[in-house]
């Protein structure tokens, strides 16, 4: 008896302890029981042996990986001995123009009632568009012909491929198409229980807010970006795991999902203003939701003895200077946007012995990564790759000009007016006292600090340092740089204020200012005492930049959020219009994902945009990931290199300006 026979002699429907079904065709009954569930999908992997005609669909729960399967029922050899030359067997599996196997999976889908199924290969695969329609071909014949059978292509690669076959040869569905009707999206896995909240619209939201409290869960179409801290979130419409709503609640450690349907699925259920249990599972299909008793007593929240400690702020006479000058060793003088981007600037222009940190990890079984960072730079595993990274930075990345206001400018400012002390004096009082009602305080000291005249002195010093620095500059944007963000524990995304589109001198200095009340937001105060941040700790420098007029911008993430333990993937969100479109979550950027190890990029999703970037602009995004990884490297608190970047950026078509960067929170 063969082997392939051996592996499946009876009804899969009956026997789910079988490695695979070999040779059979693939009945929907059949698919259920050999099915895994991936963000909301279920699927079956499957490989094709070309030399012998026989198509395998393998049982997910007993086999996790195509190579792992082929090597020890197909080759008859161990796993060890497969693994020592994984990168010989992925060139054989992917990249042979006339390889043996083909590897793949289906996905079943819904759309309107209507099942299909979509085959697609993994991202890194290169077969060519004649091996695609084989490959199309040899499938549709061994799956239950009631189901539709569509191509689903992994790459902006296999895109290309796809023009050249007529679509009645192989129907195909794009990954942004399933993305867009995608029913449960896992955006931070966790349970939790809670007192559910659900907002049919924003005015109706607006006229709750005050009532939400820690124990909350939100529902809504898209949840807005300046939520209270909660226990969990619920978007009822698709949006991006980058918008500050879903890094907030990422840094918070929450559970969150997107889930259509959900809120006419809590109105079915009646559980708005109902406590409930809330889960997120990504190898689910839908959220967890099930009523559940309120506790007699509400216990304390967890992320209260979860305090967070700054380094302490300096605040005596500091320098206001170029952005170029500084560290990440100043951001206790400038704040953390403002030091890291001074970093970055040194980077960029004296280059990083650290560059190559992630690369260098082990990733068993290979001893590391740097055969794929030379691919990826086109130059030999013997050139020195340090050198050809850092040179991928200078060739593509660029920082605005810019000046960093540091906070002792801010104190001085504070001091000045006598009635500003008084407004602060008095909310200390009211943080010390435990007082719920915070809010008219943070809004009169705010007004305060916005309507208080700049002293003279500061005024010129702010000025001077604008002339030295930024001659010649037509739009600024003034940003906050905190020392109470981008910390462990603590994002602070989005909570914090800064100003586009500032023209003359005058608009600086309210703009500045606007940025330094900020900090008294009665959102940013109350999230501060949350994290047990004191309000005598909290500073606000301020960065002035020349602000880039370029055709696209977005957000990078050193990471794929929505599979965490995917080490190959980084995530990008576009706008054409601006960075706050991304990170505000009010519209649907475009979202991609490219692959920084074997490299190439797929389209996630299209968002509200309705057609794709040119080629020219998704190649320029590929560079850009390449250089995230660098980037993510050089700033690793640890030694690890593990630590996403969260990374901002405008772009034109030859270079990216990177106008933020801060650890991600994941």
């Amino acid at each position: 008896m063969r082997k392939e026979d051996e592996l499946y002699t009876g009804a899969v429907e009956t026997d789910v302890t079988k490695h695979s079904m070999v040779g059979e065709r693939l009945t929907l009954a059949a698919f259920d029981q050999l099915s895994g569930t991936l963000s909301g999908y279920r699927f079956v992997k499957l490989v094709v042996d070309r030399e012998r005609g026989t198509i395998h669909f393998i049982n997910h729960a007993e086999q996790r990986f195509h190579a792992e399967y082929i090597a020890t029922h197909i080759l008859d050899i161990s796993t060890e001995e497969m693994y020592a030359k994984i990168d010989s067997f992925n060139q054989i599996f992917y990249h042979e123009p006339d390889r043996r196997f083909c590897l793949g999976l289906l996905s079943l889908h819904d759309r309107d009632g209507d099942r299909f199924l979509a085959l697609e290969t993994v991202e890194v695969d290169t077969m060519p568009a004649e091996m695609i329609k084989y490959f199309y071909g040899f499938v549709r014949d061994n799956v239950d012909a009631a189901l539709p059978l569509v191509f689903k292509p992994a790459s902006h690669l296999q895109e290309r491929h796809l023009l050249d076959i007529p679509a009645v040869e192989v129907p195909r569905i794009q990954a942004h198409e399933l993305f867009a009707s995608t029913r449960f999206v896992p955006l931070n896995a966790g349970t939790t229980k809670g007192r559910l909240r659900a907002f049919r619209t924003q005015a109706e939201y607006r006229a709750a807010a005050e009532s939400l409290e820690w124990f909350d869960i939100i529902a809504m179409d898209r949840v807005p970006d300046d939520i209270p801290r909660l226990a969990g979130v619920i978007n009822s419409e698709p949006t991006t795991p980058l918008s500050h709503t879903n890094v907030l609640a990422s840094g918070w450690g929450i559970p969150n999902a997107v889930q259509l349907g959900a809120i006419e699925l809590i109105d079915e259920r009646g559980l708005d203003g109902e406590w409930v249990e809330y889960g997120v599972d990504a190898g689910s299909t839908e959220i967890a939701l099930k009523r559940a008793e309120k506790p007699a007593d509400l216990p304390e929240p967890a992320w209260r003895s979860a305090q967070i400690t700054l380094e302490e702020p300096e605040t005596d006479a500091t320098p206001i200077v170029a952005l170029d000058q500084l560290r990440m060793r100043d951001a206790h003088r400038y704040g953390t946007k403002a030091a890291n981007l001074g970093e970055l600037g040194h980077v960029l222009a004296y280059g990083s012995e650290r560059l190559l940190g992630f690369h260098r990890v082990p990733r068993p079984p290979r001893a590391n990564l740097l055969m794929y960072a030379a691919k990826q730079l086109g130059v030999p595993e013997s050139a020195d790759l340090n050198q050809a990274a850092w040179q991928l930075l200078t060739d593509r990345v660029s920082i605005p000009r810019g000046i960093a206001v540091p906070f002792s400018v801010q104190r001085r400012f504070l001091e000045s007016s006598p009635r500003v002390q008084q407004a602060i004096g008095k909310l200390k009082m009211a943080l010390e006292l435990g007082a719920r009602e915070i809010d008219p305080l943070c809004i009169e000291l705010q007004r305060l600090v916005r309507s208080t005249r700049m002293p003279e002195d500061l005024r010129q010093e702010i000025d001077r340092a604008i002339f030295a620095s930024l001659g010649g500059v037509q739009r600024f944007v003034i940003r906050s740089s905190s020392n109470a963000e981008d910390l462990a524990g603590f994002s602070a995304a989005g909570i914090y204020e800064s100003v586009n589109q500032v023209a003359t001198a005058d608009e600086v200095f309210t703009s500045v200012k606007r940025v330094w009340a900020s900090l008294f937001s009665s959102r940013s105060v109350r999230l501060r005492q949350q994290a047990g941040i004191s309000q005598d700790d909290s500073y606000m420098g301020v960065i002035v930049q020349e602000e880039v007029q370029a055709p696209m911008g977005g957000v990078l993430v050193t990471c794929n959020p929505m599979s965490r333990a995917d080490f190959r993937n980084v995530y990008l969100n576009v706008s054409r219009q601006s960075v706050a479109e991304v990170v505000s979550g009010d519209s649907a950027p475009l979202q991609y994902l490219y692959n920084t190890v074997e490299g190439g990029g797929r389209t996630v999703s299209l968002g509200d945009a309705g057609e794709d970037l040119d080629e020219q602009s998704r190649n320029l995004l590929q560079h850009l990931a390449l250089a995230g990884r660098f980037l993510q490297s050089h700033f690793s608190p640890d030694y690890t290199f593990g630590t996403p970047m969260d990374i901002e950026w405008v772009a034109d078509s030859e270079r990216v300006h990177i106008v933020q960067l801060r650890p991600y929170s994941n």
